[in-house]
């Protein structure tokens, strides 16, 4: 089957949802700076880019990741409606945690979904490896993933902690984001060397 489809349905829910983050910044109650920085418009502002960083961060890698898949089959449709189904309560978590941003079941559930989002995307790749093989540019750009791996640990050391320190785990939770916002050029490095390798033949 052709990829074409499920690129162009990933781009579209992953713009709506930001587009549904924006609708959820509401207007300041006045014109000070003070009004900007009150109450629920404090933290949502400080909420907002992270939740968009982390959205921003999945459609460049799960870009860079179609970019070397040939074709698609039924596990790999599933697997990224699976994906998308844990990014579509970002915007949900969102809300709730900037209505309570000390509060500990909010912080910890906004973790859960990062953390389902995280292996969701994981089983996607396995997918795509297991129908591309072993051999391919996928698989071997990914290597074991380590880099993966450590985002799930980070947020599931964060989930933990929530209810004990709140801050701890929203700390956490941007140290994940500062990992990734440089987006993963393991595949843009293996194209690149594949690319070079045939032009040296």
């Amino acid at each position: 089957m052709s990829k074409g489809r499920l690129e162009a349905f990933s781009d579209g829910v992953i713009a709506i949802l930001i587009t549904i983050m924006v609708l959820d910044l509401h207007t300041p109650a006045g014109s000070s700076l003070s009004d900007l920085m009150a109450g629920k418009m404090r933290s949502s502002l400080l909420l907002y880019p992270l939740s968009f960083i982390f959205l921003g961060i999945y459609w460049n890698n799960h870009h860079h990741m179609f970019h070397v898949v040939h074709h698609v089959n039924g596990a790999v449709l599933w697997a990224n409606l699976h994906l998308l189904f844990w990014l579509s309560l970002i915007p949900f978590v969102m809300d709730w945690w900037g209505n309570y941003p000390s509060a500990a079941l909010p912080t910890l559930i906004y973790g859960v979904v990062l953390l389902c989002a995280g292996i969701a995307y994981t089983i996607l790749q396995r997918a795509l490896v297991a129908l591309e093989g072993p051999r391919s540019q996928l698989a071997v750009a990914i290597g074991r993933d380590r880099k993966g791996f450590a985002s799930l640990g980070l947020y599931s050391l964060a989930i933990a902690i929530a209810y004990w320190a709140p801050w701890i785990a929203d700390t956490l939770y941007v140290a994940v984001a500062l990992m990734w916002i440089v987006p993963d050029r393991r595949i843009e490095r293996h194209v690149e060397h594949e690319h070079h390798g045939s032009h040296d033949e």
